[in-house]
């Protein structure tokens, strides 16, 4: 799927106060999303000795996809289509690689 594609169509869903200008809301529900994520594979790693059955997988994906759905409005929130968050995380990836500073902490490396 495209992810401009997405974007528009996940916009319809949206409900939330001032829809159109307010970064906030999707920004929390993106840490929330999140979190979801990371306890499901903490879960994994607790009860299932760190084997992602298909029930597991399952889960993670759709929790990825609330993930992906803040992205989209806090990106749209932003003034950014996901096409070019994408390219520029690329862009950014490729010139660090390039570097040699894919490892490493700090924004600018």
């Amino acid at each position: 799927m495209d992810l401009n594609a997405y974007q528009s169509a996940a916009r319809q869903t949206a409900s939330y106060p001032d829809v159109g200008r307010n970064p906030i809301y999707p920004t929390l529900g993106l840490t929330g999303e999140a979190g979801e994520v990371a306890d499901k594979v903490k879960k994994v790693l607790r009860d299932q000795d760190g084997v992602f059955d298909e029930s597991a997988r399952e889960a993670i994906k759709l929790e990825l996809g609330d993930v992906l759905w803040y992205i989209a409005q806090l990106s749209m929130e932003l003034g950014y289509d996901l096409e070019d968050v994408a390219a520029a995380n690329l862009a950014k990836l490729s010139s660090r690689a390039a570097r040699g500073r894919i490892s490493g902490s700090g924004d600018q490396r």
